[in-house]
């Protein structure tokens, strides 16, 4: 990997923000991109590429992530080749019967440029990242601009198996932001965070988060302790790296420039968090968007029985583990405990465990949950998923400091069930492994109710936060209702695409609302393909347990891109509605594509 123009980033941040009051770093929206000198440029070619690192699809197969040759301090080339087989890893089925490569998707050689920057929004405490990538073989005919956006709250690069495997292939520029979000960590105790390239540094001016207080201990991460609420600003995050996606274009091809809303082709597409973030912008006003593809997308409108994702992962997180036995699962340790809370806090009834057990499921059916949705969201109760969202987002919407969580909670490095500090070797790791949302890469959950059963008190704190009045509640669901999505813009092609076995973000709260909201207000540009046999995670696809029972979601985001794509040049109509009966592949059988039925 070679860099050229790298002024440093603690230079660019002093600067914009220096002359912020002088407007010379704003856009005539109000925005704030980089003027160029301010931008990292890398190239990627010779054993080298801007879809996989050079480590192609056996590299990405491979179980253990690419090794540092110095652990404690790795290189920047070192940091990004690990950082997108995490995040291929973290989204695709790359699994040998999967199909990824061969039956639908792309693993090939990209050779270009890569253009990377931190930007701010107007009254953000914290930027966000934003990376172009430009083919050497941009098709300058079409001047096509995919805005790819990360899911959940991964790093720059978590949207790599999405909109950069469709666009960097057939010859389209790729940006990527991470919303605000990613695995910027920030080391208290050690004074120590990520540098704009993922290295880390004791230098805070030249670090992509540095928390406002220096207060209390363990680690800070960007998207529970930024205190800017990133969620509310997702369209703008989206909008935001459109623009810079076309100042990088005009860098690389500087003979063509200038590249414009009005002579480029953006697309916006992105899944989860992503997917409901190029919704958000599918609202801001003006012709700069031409099309949208929204992948299983977490989106909250009003009405329509939508609900929000706080409410119903805070209502997972103590109902479903003594809900789950109900349906003929296998029951969670310490779930009898769980049962009996509930009872005691008049959630559910019953006089024994099995009754208790009914009772949790009735009320999970009574908000809206389907037993195919509460099936795959066992996964997310096994793996303690609902805890970690519901701590990082309790934070993220009350706009809490590291040392203010409204339950106590907060993060550090784990030994023997005690918190201690990070070593040197998991630091220099965390840009390129964590997700974004903790525990992982290191970093743990320290829950202030350890010493019970479950964290029992904990959850009801963080329940609490949402179906009571306090000044810290009210706080939290007015930062929940700054992130209500509005319609998309009239005449705006949108294409919303959702496995209807989602557990994690089932379609009834969130895309079967947003499309009737979306009709109800005379949107007809609006498409919805509902899967059948899809869940949320594409990656669990390679378990033995999860193959005979689910199909992939991301081909059906692929083709619906590729719909889209052909409608914008003018040669096919937007696909219809469409609920897909996709059928699982057999055990040992590779996945092939007739099993998927994707609309044609």
């Amino acid at each position: 990997m070679n860099m050229t123009d790298h002024r440093a980033p603690w230079l660019r941040i002093t600067l914009c923000g220096a002359v912020l009051a002088l407007s010379s770093c704003v856009s005539p929206g109000g925005r704030m991109p980089m003027p160029a000198n301010d931008v990292i440029t890398t190239i990627h070619r010779d054993g080298d590429d801007l879809l996989t690192a050079g480590l192609g699809g056996e590299g990405l197969r491979a179980i253990q992530a690419p090794a540092f040759a110095d652990p404690v301090q790795p290189t920047a080339a070192e940091l990004r080749r690990r950082a997108i087989w995490s995040s291929w890893r973290g989204i695709a089925d790359l699994g040998p019967t999967g199909g990824y490569g061969s039956t639908y998707g792309s693993l090939a050689n990209v050779p270009g440029r890569e253009f990377s920057s931190l930007t701010f929004l107007p009254n953000a405490r914290h930027p966000h990242r934003v990376l172009a990538q430009v083919p050497d073989a941009f098709d300058a005919q079409k001047r096509c601009l995919v805005v790819s956006v990360a899911s959940g709250s991964r790093g720059v690069y978590g949207a790599m198996a999405v909109g950069a495997a469709w666009g960097l292939p057939r010859g389209c520029a790729v940006v990527h932001t991470d919303k605000a979000a990613g695995s910027d960590y920030y080391d208290v105790d050690a004074g120590m965070g990520v540098a704009i390239d993922g290295r880390v540094s004791a230098d805070k001016s030249a670090l992509a988060f540095v928390p406002a207080t220096g207060a209390g201990n363990g680690i800070a991460v960007k998207h529970a302790h930024s205190q800017d609420n990133p969620e509310a600003d997702w369209g703008r995050h989206t909008r935001q790296a459109a623009e810079f996606g076309l100042r990088a274009l005009a860098m690389a091809f500087p003979d063509q420039a200038p590249f414009t809303f009005d002579n480029t082709r953006v697309i916006a597409t992105g899944i989860s968090n992503g997917g409901g973030a190029v919704l958000r912008a599918a609202e801001i006003e003006g012709d700069w968007l031409d099309g949208v593809v929204a992948g299983e997308p977490n989106v909250r409108v009003e009405g329509h029985g939508s609900r929000a994702l706080y409410d119903y992962t805070t209502e997972a997180a103590l109902l479903m583990p003594c809900a789950l036995p109900a349906l003929g699962l296998p029951a969670m340790p310490n779930t009898a405990k769980l049962c009996e809370a509930m009872v005691a806090d008049g959630v559910i009834e019953g006089r024994d465990l099995a009754a208790q057990q009914r009772s949790a499921l009735a009320k999970l059916r009574a908000g809206g949950w389907s037993d195919a949705a509460l099936v795959s969201g066992a996964t997310s109760t096994a793996f303690d998923l609902w805890r970690a969202v519901a701590v990082t987002y309790a934070s993220a919407y009350t706009r809490s400091s590291i040392d203010a969580h409204p339950c106590a909670y907060r993060f550090s490095a784990m030994e023997a069930g005690a918190p201690r500090a990070a070593t040197a070797e998991e630091r220099a790791a965390w840009w390129s492994d964590g997700s974004g949302i903790p525990p992982g890469a290191g970093v743990h959950i320290i829950d202030p109710s350890s010493a019970g059963e479950m964290g029992i008190e904990g959850l009801r704190c963080l329940r609490g936060l949402w179906t009571q009045e306090s000044d810290i509640a009210q706080q939290l669901q007015a930062g929940v209702a700054q992130t209500r999505a509005a319609l998309p813009r009239e005449g705006l092609p949108v294409i919303v695409v959702h496995g209807a076995d989602d557990g994690l973000i089932p379609m009834a709260f969130s895309s079967a609302p947003y499309v009737a909201a979306a009709r109800a207000g005379g949107r007809d540009d609006v498409r919805y393909w509902q899967v059948r046999r899809a869940q949320h995670f594409d990656a669990f696809l390679a378990l033995p347990q999860f193959t005979p029972h689910y199909v992939p979601l991301l081909p059906y985001v692929y083709a619906a891109l590729d719909r889209l794509d052909a409608h914008l040049d003018g040669k096919g109509r937007l696909p219809g509605d469409a609920v897909i009966e996709a059928k699982p592949r057999a055990a040992g059988q590779n996945l092939r594509v007739e099993e998927l039925a994707i609309p044609r």
